[in-house]
């Protein structure tokens, strides 16, 4: 676990970075208009101690209760250019801790050291604002320790959580927490947002957007680095070329095998810096020695970094596996005749092809398939070549298992 920032460039206000969310805007200007001074007008304008993201992965959870937190620390309401909305917004202002995990889980541990941080008084004049930004990650005991601090929040502490939807959240916990529902951004202002911010040009902006399907880390991925274009078209190669049982499993290997590379590569650097800094902090470096804390710190070390590597694994897998569903959901929407700009629109002749081979239904039972591995691999933790394998199998042609 780490208390990590959001890193963001502030444009005219706090709320500019929050693609397709402009229906929340007003919503949370309100409530930051109350002063942590003004307890009695807090509920008048909107405003509560308790607040819960919800939202599709990649449509800005964490970004929205940035934002948020920075127009609560603001006395302007979020005007984006004085010293509260840059510290926030660059995550170093001290009344403002955003927590995200690496690993599988959020634990007590860390849940406890957060709601002491909670109890704390703000060094400033206005808020201490803690943000979960995995709270479907919390363990049972983690949810416990958490549940007392949301229910009874000191007088200037504001909780964030966001989660995926309100059912991943403890019902004893999400019913004390004011509900924000964000939705997936459109194309068109994912386009727009990836023009402003990376400075691409609007046709490879156009494609990350359709690509990512409204997920914004996605789509910026997608715009600025090739290799992630080309992993992608590797994947979506895979429903033109799947005719044989041996085409299906030499599919599956190669997805797990792309899959942990990608994976392995975010995640080398970050454990060799964290491997280095434990190092230093024990003195191993500049010692030459080990002390006795030094072996259980380094093997709680690996231990974390392990889960961390399979959560990624699993992650970057999911990824691959969501960009299929758009290859046959395209199929599905051509043999319907629907007027609408494909998500893989580059490869319409290909996916004409799929369709003239296959029925809407077919496509369906696939796209089935597809969900069920990711139930199998995301809930289940079966191993993922297994899971790959037998979903492969899964989207032969018919007669295509020999």
């Amino acid at each position: 676990m780490s208390v990590d920032s959001v890193s963001g460039v502030s444009g005219v206000s706090v709320w500019d970075n929050l693609v397709g969310q402009r229906h929340l805007i007003p919503i949370l200007q309100t409530a930051a208009t109350v002063s942590a001074d003004d307890p009695e007008r807090r509920f008048g304008k909107g405003m509560t101690q308790s607040w819960l993201f919800t939202g599709p992965p990649g449509s800005g959870r964490s970004n929205a209760a940035m934002a948020f937190a920075a127009a609560l620390q603001c006395p302007h309401g979020g005007c984006g250019q004085c010293h509260e909305c840059h510290t926030v917004l660059a995550g170093s202002h001290a009344d403002v801790n955003l927590v995200r995990t690496e690993k599988l889980t959020l634990g007590v541990d860390e849940i406890r050291d957060l709601v002491r941080q909670s109890a704390l008084s703000p060094a400033g004049s206005r808020w201490q604002i803690l943000i979960v930004e995995d709270a479907d990650r919390l363990t049972e005991q983690a949810n416990n320790a958490l549940l007392k601090a949301v229910e009874e929040p000191g007088a200037r502490t504001v909780w964030m959580l966001c989660a995926p939807t309100v059912e991943d959240v403890l019902p004893t916990i999400r019913s004390r927490c004011r509900l924000v529902t964000l939705t997936t951004p459109t194309a068109p202002d994912v386009t727009a947002f990836l023009q402003r911010t990376l400075g691409v040009d609007e046709a490879r902006a156009a494609y990350a957007a359709r690509a990512s399907q409204g997920h914004i880390g996605r789509a910026k991925a997608l715009a600025r680095d090739d290799d992630t274009r080309r992993r992608r078209e590797q994947v979506v190669s895979y429903p033109g070329r799947l005719t044989t049982l041996a085409d299906a499993l030499r599919a599956a290997g190669e997805l797990a095998a792309v899959s942990k590379e990608e994976a392995d590569a975010v995640t080398a650097d970050l454990d060799a810096r964290e491997k280095a800094d434990l190092d230093a902090g024990y003195g191993v470096v500049d010692r030459g020695r080990r002390p006795r804390e030094y072996g259980p710190a380094l093997s709680a070390l690996e231990k974390d970094q392990k889960r961390r590597a399979t959560r990624r694994h699993r992650d970057v897998i999911d990824r691959g596996l969501m960009d299929l569903v758009s290859v046959y959901r395209d199929a599905i929407t051509l043999a319907a005749g629907a007027p609408v700009t494909l998500v893989n629109e580059e490869h319409r002749r290909e996916i004409e092809q799929l369709v003239a081979a296959s029925t809407p239904e077919l496509n369906l039972q696939r796209i089935g398939a597809i969900f069920e591995a990711r139930e199998q691999l995301l809930e289940f933790n079966v191993q993922p070549q297994l899971v790959l394998e037998a979903m492969m199998v899964a989207l032969l042609p018919p007669g295509g298992d020999q």
